[in-house]
């Protein structure tokens, strides 16, 4: 078996040299490095990672937990944040939970066993005694992601403006000539949900237009429950002229059902929603949608994660708030 200094010895450098390009603790040339590289790939060789993570008490893991890696934003948020570890030395150790409490603990032993320098967190938790058990179990630095949870507001956080991403969509609607807007709100009690509806709710108070029970319907942030609330709000009389949907997925549930119960988008109702997606113009129509930064979301919690294992980290939490923009496309239908 190669070792390090066989590689030196190939590549005609010194073990410090090729320690520096392994590990990338100090600057090389380009052409140093690929010398090193040329070396290790002829030799075969592979670094002892549990000796070397024994040495310098780090792994260069960081674990990142997220709801479903299906969903198109997390997909892209976690392809975002894989490509700024990756460029930072850092491998990335994914973990999906379907959204589930326990299930979300049981990667948190398991990032805590694995020895991850540091986590990046989609959490689910919305008991009361989640963030508790969260803690107990993070040992390392974490930043939470897209969600906040009561409780753990020490946490650095990288999130969009959820309340503004709702108002942007619902006034647009409303200048659009709408006055009775549905909604399909996210999974109760967790951040999102709370600050969307919030921000659906405010659009219409300073329109003037009050706010009725009958016309928001739970869609859980899951396509066949967004199905079973559209069409719940697609058979309320008066109905709707238009639904604001508050995820992606929420979306496909929304158009679904509006295609299954034979109405037309946007001429028997209108859409709009928060998030996009790349095949968004597919869409028939094609879909106005408020669109939040992903991969500037996924780049500011690993930037974030790396100042707090860089050895100075802010003193206090840092709360990273993007703001959303709005798609204007063809999914809403001007009334008047």
């Amino acid at each position: 078996m190669a070792t390090l200094r066989d590689v030196a010895n190939r590549a005609g450098v010194s073990i410090g040299s090729v320690s520096a390009v392994i590990n990338r603790t100090a600057p090389v040339s380009t052409a140093l490095r690929q010398r090193v590289m040329d070396a290790i790939e002829e030799l075969g060789y592979a670094p002892d990672g549990v000796a070397r993570s024994l040495k310098t008490g780090r792994t260069r893991t960081i674990g990142l937990i997220i709801p479903d890696i299906t969903n198109p934003l997390f997909a892209a948020l976690a392809s975002a944040i894989e490509r700024a570890c990756d460029a930072a030395g850092y491998a990335l150790v994914l973990c999906a939970t379907a959204d589930d409490p326990e299930k979300e603990l049981r990667h948190l032993r398991l990032m805590r066993t694995q020895r991850a320098d540091g986590l990046i967190l989609v959490l689910s938790g919305v008991e009361p005694g989640d963030a508790g058990a969260i803690r107990r179990l993070v040992a390392v630095p974490a930043v939470l992601v897209d969600r906040t949870l009561r409780g753990l507001a020490d946490f650095d956080s990288v999130t969009l403006d959820n309340r503004v991403a709702a108002r942007m969509a619902v006034e647009y609607l409303i200048r659009s000539g709408h006055r009775r807007i549905g909604i399909v709100t996210g999974r109760p009690g967790i951040s999102i949900s709370t600050e969307r509806f919030e921000g659906y709710r405010e659009a219409l108070a300073e329109a003037g237009i009050g706010f009725t029970e009958d016309l928001a319907a739970c869609g859980d942030f899951r396509i066949e429950a967004a199905i079973e609330a559209t069409v719940a709000l697609l058979h309320r009389r008066p109905r709707p002229t238009a639904i604001f949907s508050t995820s992606n997925l929420t979306t496909i549930g929304v158009m679904r059902a509006i295609a299954e119960q034979g109405f037309r988008c946007p001429q028997d109702v209108s859409v709009a929603a928060i998030d996009d997606f790349e095949w968004a113009t597919a869409f028939s129509p094609r879909l106005t949608a408020v669109v939040q930064p992903v991969q500037a979301i996924g780049a500011r919690a690993v930037d974030c994660l790396l100042a707090r294992l860089g050895g100075t980290p802010p003193a206090e939490p840092a709360h990273h708030v993007f703001a959303p923009q709005l798609v204007v496309r063809d999914s809403c239908r001007v009334i008047g």
